[in-house]
This record gives C-alpha cells, sequence and structure tokens, in this order.
C-alpha cells in the first residue's frame, strides 16, 4: 500500500486499521508519526525503517539486507493474485481501498499499453510525481522497466519550476510525466527560454490544461503536450498516443485491453458527443489492469459496477474519432495540482479547531493549481470577533499539522450558515457552482 510522504499520524493511522497491515515501511522524518498511532494498531507487527539510523522498536532495513543469506526462494505469482492496494477518495467518508492484482504490473508489458510512452533503451525518463500515487508506479517505475529505460530521480521537496527547468537543461532528460501543475507553474514564471536540449516528449495528467496553455507549451518548447487520464482503480485509461493526432483538450482514446465507453447512469451506451459517465466494459471478463474491488466494501464495489460497465463517475463525453473530453467529477472530490483530496477529511480537520461551528470544503478554481482546496467555515460564538485574517492562517496551519499538508484549504471564507438540503445535507454542489461562477465573471472582458 503505498503512501505519499505527506501523511500526517491522522493519515497513517486510517490506512493501517482500515487495511489491518502486519508491517510499515517508512523513513526518519515519518518514524515518529507511527510511533504516534502504533499502539491504536493491534494487526501491526513489524517496522521497518529505511535509515542509515537505528530507532527503537524499529527494524533497520540496511542491516537486515547485509545480514541477508543470498539464497532464497522466489514465490510464484499469478496474474490475478492481490498485489496491491492503492487508498482512493470520495466525499462522504475516508478513502477507499482499491484492490490491484498483478495484472497491473502485467498489464504495463502489452504492446497496447507501451504506445503512449513508446519508451527505448535511450530514453531518460523523470516522473514528476509523488511515489504514493499510481501514476508513478505505472508511469514512473512499470513503464520504463519494462522498456529497459533510465529513471531520473530528484528528491524535490515541492515544485519549484525553477529547479525542474534547470534539471531539464543540465540532464539528458527526454522524456517527462508530471501533473498540469508543473507544466502550468514553468509556464508562469516567464524563462528566457525552454528550448531543453534533450527533451523530446511530454505527458500530463490529472486534469486538463487550457488550450492556451497547451499552445504556449508548444511555442515556447518546440514540444506538444500529450494527455493521458486514469485512477487509482485503473492505472491509466485513455492517452494521446506519441505520434498520434492532438486534439487540444482531449484525454485521448481508450488504451486496451480496456473498452471504454459514456454511459448512462444505468450502463446504457451513449451516442457520441452526449455527455455521461466513463465507463469500462467488466463483462463477459473483467479486463486485465483493472482493480478487483474495494478491499472490505462490497457494497462500494456494487455500487460503481453500472450494467455491463465498471463507472468511473468521471463525466465526459467522446467523438465520432473515439477521442474523450474530460468534463469533471460526478462527485465533490477535489483535485488540486493532481492531488485528489475528499473534502470529509478536510472537514473532519476543521471540526477538531474550537473555532469551528461547522464547515463545506470545495473546489475551487486556481490560475496555477487548477483547483484548489476552499473552505466555507461557519464560526462558534466566542470566535466570531477575532481577527479572520490571523484565524485563517490559524485554521490553515491546524489543518496541515493534523492531516497530509496538501489538503489544507489554501482559501477561507466565513459565513453565516451553510446552504442545505431539507434533510440537512450540505449543498456542496451549489457553492463550488459559486466559486466557479465568479470565475468566469472576473476573467470576462
Amino acid at each position: 500500500m503505498p503512501g505519499t510522504t505527506q501523511m500526517r499520524a491522522r493519515d497513517i493511522l486510517y490506512r493501517l486499521q482500515a487495511s489491518k497491515a502486519k508491517g510499515v515501511v517508512t523513513t526518519d522524518a515519518l518514524a515518529p508519526e507511527v510511533d504516534s498511532v502504533a499502539s491504536e494498531c493491534p494487526a501491526l507487527k513489524v517496522k521497518l525503517l529505511v535509515s542509515d539510523h537505528s530507532r527503537k522498536g524499529w527494524l533497520n532495513f540496511s542491516s537486515l539486507i547485509k545480514s541477508a543469506s543470498p539464497e532464497h526462494t522466489c514465490i510464484k505469482s499469478k496474474t490475478m493474485d492481490p498485489m496491491a492496494i492503492y487508498f482512493t477518495s470520495e466525499t462522504t467518508g475516508y478513502p477507499k481501498m482499491a484492490k490491484h492484482s498483478h495484472g497491473l504490473a502485467l498489464r504495463s508489458s502489452l504492446p497496447s499499453n507501451r504506445k503512449c510512452l513508446q519508451l527505448k533503451t535511450s530514453d531518460i525518463l523523470w516522473c514528476l510525481s509523488d511515489p504514493g500515487w499510481i501514476v508513478a508506479f505505472v508511469g514512473g517505475l512499470l513503464e520504463p522497466w519494462t522498456a529497459g529505460s533510465t529513471v531520473f530521480i530528484h528528491h524535490l521537496p515541492q515544485f519549484d519550476p525553477k529547479v525542474i527547468v534547470q534539471m531539464y537543461f543540465k540532464y539528458p532528460i527526454t522524456q517527462c510525466l508530471s501533473g498540469t501543475a508543473v507544466y502550468r507553474m514553468i509556464l508562469q514564471q516567464n524563462f528566457p527560454s525552454l528550448r531543453f536540449p534533450t527533451l523530446e516528449h511530454c505527458v500530463t495528467g490529472g486534469e486538463s490544461l487550457l488550450p492556451q496553455e497547451l499552445e504556449k507549451w508548444r511555442r515556447e518548447t518546440g514540444i506538444q503536450l500529450s494527455e493521458i487520464y486514469g485512477q487509482s482503480e485503473m492505472g491509466l485509461g485513455c492517452a494521446i498516443y506519441r505520434g498520434m493526432k492532438i486534439k487540444p483538450g482531449s484525454i485521448g482514446k481508450a488504451i486496451p485491453p480496456f473498452d471504454i465507453q459514456i454511459i448512462d447512469n444505468k450502463g446504457n451506451i451513449l451516442p457520441p458527443h452526449t455527455e455521461g459517465n466513463i465507463g469500462i466494459r467488466i463483462k463477459p471478463i473483467r479486463p486485465i489492469g483493472l482493480f478487483l474491488g474495494y478491499e472490505g466494501d462490497p457494497k462500494k464495489t456494487a455500487e460503481v459496477e453500472c450494467g455491463d460497465f465498471y463507472n468511473t463517475r468521471d463525466r465526459a463525453t467522446m467523438d465520432a474519432e473515439g477521442y474523450f473530453w474530460f468534463l469533471g467529477r460526478s462527485d465533490d472530490v477535489i483535485n488540486a495540482s493532481g492531488f485528489r483530496i475528499g473534502p470529509a477529511e478536510v472537514e473532519e480537520a476543521l471540526a477538531e479547531h474550537p473555532a469551528v461551528a461547522e464547515s463545506a470544503v470545495v473546489s475551487s478554481p486556481d490560475p496555477i493549481r487548477g483547483q484548489v482546496v476552499k473552505a466555507f467555515i461557519v464560526l462558534t460564538p466566542p470566535f466570531l470577533s477575532h481577527d479572520r485574517e490571523q484565524l485563517t492562517k490559524e485554521l490553515q496551519q491546524h489543518v496541515k499539522s493534523v492531516t497530509a499538508p496538501y489538503k489544507y484549504p489554501r482559501k477561507v471564507e466565513f459565513v453565516p450558515e451553510l446552504p442545505k438540503t431539507i434533510t440537512g445535507k450540505v449543498k456542496r454542489s451549489e457553492l463550488r457552482r459559486k466559486e466557479f461562477d465568479q470565475m468566469q465573471a472576473a476573467t470576462r472582458p
């Protein structure tokens, strides 16, 4: 179960308890976070530290490797044996556990799957994605491993466009795989030159760049940006293959063996240019590489099975040539710089602060990151007279301290009440629509 290094004790506790994990592997930086919750995880038996130092209660990976016998027996695994679990997000609760088989790795070796990057043994690929996400596993490990390519790694604590551009000039990197935020950050810096000496192919995913941004990248670098689409449940599902005709704004065509269609809520296939849900055919045969189900939650698994299809709950259209056009999530998951964030996780963190009576968290448009987290907050009476600017900073820091920092609300608005349905459910869609309407109004000539 890969996990981002940005997780905090709360995130780690949830994952250990939900999965009943018997072991955890981490570095010096996160070991204290694990220790702070270990007593609440009865299934946890082994703690393995990847470090040059020792820590009480932990086994040391380096020492174990040095003392290990060179003789070992490989375990023969089958294609459909469970291999990994990726935690995904949802709006009404905690992340779900999307369980994958070894088929996810096998799929990367299929000729159809290798059309996307078309890596050669001479290529050097830089995947700017946190290793905790599935795109790093599929695009940054399996793809180059299968092709025999070289992987470039830079331990960036955070995205820094100046450092990234410097690396492209300094090292012979030929391909780049990254979220859209990285390209957007680079374009907004106004560098004197973006004509990189060895870079040949750039792939982006997570969200769509604006047509003018795609054109600006092509004009300044001489390279067309190819878009991809995927989920924790599927890995990569659609792509603009290298050398394929690019339609600005399109996420490309389905990657075999996935049969992807636009479906309605009953699983019926919709005609071209009709908005619907992105669906992957699972009957009569479930395709290799698609997740096995949500571990420990057959109800959630059944909810996404829609007729003969797995319903991704992502909205899109498909044109007559089979190109898909992504429109957005049918639920409230926030996609901020490629990080998928469930509002409920942020709202629960905010609820622990005495100033917060209730809150609603939604996505808000942002010129750099595409989307950011925004929190609408109703204050408790004792805090009504507090300085709002200072209180905003305090609440942001509070969220950073109790959950992964990337989840903190970059925007905060204090409101007297939240819009709700007759049954008392918060209307997040209404708040989100307000945010996007304001952005559109601000950009009108």
